[in-house]
């Protein structure tokens, strides 16, 4: 890798410029943003190999050119090791990333304007869980459920209420900025009564599923669930699609021809290797202990006086109200957590009166952290760092000091592949 590194630098200065910081920047700070990780350099070192040469429209042994052999090989390899890991029937590992994965399940199992039932966007659902500006949601009728907001959690009664009166074809749950675990029964036994398709989207959490820390939607009968391959299951930047046999052709179809051309074969050998590790011992302790950081984080922050959405984690991720904590808003949260090499980014909260680029709160999240070693004693410092930022808003000094710790304090923690 170092003889490339060493020709980008001669040909393209500009380029390798760019590369440089970015390396430097994440080995200097605390990423906190809990959709991104580290990946492994096993896989770094896939996504620049001879597959990202080759063109492999179709599936293994149904190609549209020659040439297949060790395409068909590394994408059997990771649809079978996808199938083992969730234990699930069909596993399609091909789309190009986490939206477009789940645009291929609404239109190869249901029908433009068929109802489905999804998370409330500003209560933790994703943006492709039908917001009024993605094109899925003006393609299908997207209804809505939220949270109960004494204690966060999903109102399972007005669920079934809106269920029953509006009979969708698809119950969808899933997060995008949820801190808790999901009752896969409860869904399932609404969709069942109303005769729904049941869909998991559990790009966040796939890898803390596959490490059996969180519920496994398919051991409660769940028809699909789509994870993405990076965030907490450390892989590249992809999507897959799992799925019970009997949606398996249609889940196919709608990938290919249906929504994407050629595969990116690098990433699914880079999937195929992330799926290895995610089979390994040191994957499940991984996933404990970013449970353990995040419960930690989260009890240390509402100790010393901050609001939590939910008021805690049962998983990787917490959402801090800003607003109600400090009195700022949470694009000047994210902003002064920057200036200190902490990496959150700005959130939304549920029924969030501020716009979506000035909302109430901030998303904080554990896998990458966890990644570089981090554990519990560290996420007390971190909480401090956070608290005494985020309290003092206009104090230079003390950010300049309080950056300059938190860099000699990554400094003892190595970025995978860096």
């Amino acid at each position: 890798m170092q003889q490339y590194r060493e020709l980008l630098q001669k040909n393209d200065q500009d380029v390798f410029n760019a590369l440089s910081g970015e390396e430097a920047r994440q080995k200097a700070g605390i990423e906190l943003i809990p959709s991104e990780n580290y990946t492994y350099p096993e896989v770094l070192c896939t996504l620049g190999s001879v597959f990202t040469n080759k063109y492999s429209e179709g599936y293994p042994g149904r190609r549209y050119y020659g040439g297949q052999e060790f395409t068909d090989t590394i994408e059997d390899i990771a649809r079978e090791r996808a199938k083992s890991l969730f234990r699930c029937e069909h596993a399609n590992v091909q789309p190009l990333s986490g939206s477009p994965m789940n645009q291929a399940v609404y239109l190869g199992l249901l029908e433009p304007g068929d109802t489905i039932l999804a998370m409330d966007l500003s209560h933790g659902g994703h943006l492709t869980h039908g917001a009024p500006v993605s094109f899925m949601g003006k393609l299908f009728n997207f209804i809505r459920y939220k949270t109960d907001p004494t204690d966060g959690a999903i109102d399972f009664d007005e669920l079934r209420r809106i269920s029953l009166a509006e009979k969708p074809k698809m119950i969808l749950c899933g997060y995008t900025s949820y801190p808790r675990d999901l009752d896969y029964s409860r869904f399932k036994k609404i969709a069942d009564e109303v005769g729904a398709i049941t869909m998991t989207d559990a790009s966040h959490y796939g890898g803390l599923v596959a490490a059996d820390v969180l519920r496994n939607p398919f051991d409660f009968g769940f028809d699909v669930v789509t994870t993405t391959s990076h965030k907490s299951l450390r892989g590249p930047r992809g999507g897959m699609i799992l799925c019970r046999k009997e949606f398996a052709a249609r889940i196919d179809k709608a990938v290919f021809p249906g929504l994407q051309g050629g595969p990116h074969m690098n990433t699914i050998a880079g999937i195929a290797v992330t799926l290895k590790k995610a089979a390994e011992p040191e994957f499940k302790e991984y996933g404990r202990q970013v449970l353990l950081n995040a419960s930690t984080l989260a009890d240390e922050l509402v100790k010393n006086g901050a609001s939590l959405v939910t008021g805690g984690t049962d998983n990787h991720m917490m959402v801090l109200d800003t607003e109600k904590s400090f009195g700022i808003n949470g694009k000047i949260a994210e902003e002064l957590l920057d200036s200190v090499s902490i990496t959150t980014n700005k959130q939304i909260i549920p029924d969030d009166p501020n716009p979506p680029l000035k909302p109430s709160g901030i998303r904080i999240g554990t896998p990458a952290a966890t990644t570089r070693g981090m554990k519990e004693k560290d996420m007390v410092r971190l909480a401090d760092w956070m608290l005494r930022i985020l309290g003092n808003p206009d104090d230079k000094s003390l950010a300049a000091s309080t950056k300059a710790e938190i860099e000699a304090f990554c400094s003892r923690f190595p970025v995978p592949g860096i």
